[in-house]
This record gives structure tokens, sequence and C-alpha cells, in this order.
């Protein structure tokens, strides 16, 4: 249990770091959109999944100019956090939040939509118990 413990705590430091990294010491352009969504480090710390997204929809250029500052991002990393093992950084793109702004978008439409065309409701005033009406 407290080795799940640690990764977790490892895992948000290097979020943390890793998001000061790139906004801050990364000059590539492809790179400057990003943002750093979570940190998954495997249990003997040798791999570390870095989940980004960049929300211009760029998110093949980002993820080559990700991949191309792993090694100089790794190095920071190392003289910052002091592990013994420095996990390789593996990035994957998260689409969660891309989807998340998009069903937000569609849900906001159908709102919209409910308030040009409002959908007339039956009232439970025929004689109906409100609630389930299977229950007696």
């Amino acid at each position: 249990m407290g080795n799940f413990v640690r990764t977790d705590r490892i895992a948000q430091q290097i979020q943390r770091e890793l998001a000061e990294l790139v906004r801050l010491e990364v000059n590539d352009p492809r790179v400057r959109l990003v943002t750093i969504t979570g940190v998954e480090v495997a249990g003997d710390y040798s791999h570390a999944k870095i989940f980004f997204t960049r929300l211009d929809g760029k998110h093949a250029e980002a993820q080559q100019g990700m991949e191309r500052a792993a090694g100089f991002l790794r190095s920071r990393l190392a003289h910052s956090l002091k592990l013994r093992i420095m996990p390789q950084l593996h990035f994957v793109y998260d689409a969660s939040v891309e989807r998340g702004s998009h069903l937000s978008q569609l849900i906001d439409q159908a709102v919209a939509s409910d308030k040009t065309h409002p959908h007339s409701t039956p009232s439970c005033q025929g004689g109906e118990p409100d609630g389930d009406p299977l229950l007696p």
C-alpha cells in the first residue's frame, strides 16, 4: 500500500515540475500551448506516462515536440526530484478535455433548442400519483 502512495506523490511532483518546465524552459513552438493533465508512474519507477492536451487541436505536432524535448525534460527532472531512478517519459495525448468540451457544447445546444422549441409535458393531474407509476 505504501508503494502506491509514493508513486502517486512522485507522479504529482513530476506533473508540477513538467508543467513549469514546459511553460518556462521549452522553446519549441509546438509545445507552447500544451497542458500536462496527468502522470502515471510505473511501480518500479522505470517509466512514466505523461498525459497532455492542447486546446487548439494540434496534438500530433505537440506530441512530436514533447517527444523531442523528452531528454531535456528528463534531465531537468533528475536535478529537481533527486530520485534514484528517473523514469523514461512517454507522452500520451489526453483527449478527455477535448471530449468534455465537445459534450458541453452539445448540452448547451440542446438546452438552447429546448428553450426555442418547448415540449408539452404531460402533467400528473389525471389522478395518477406522483413518483413511480409501477409502485402501488
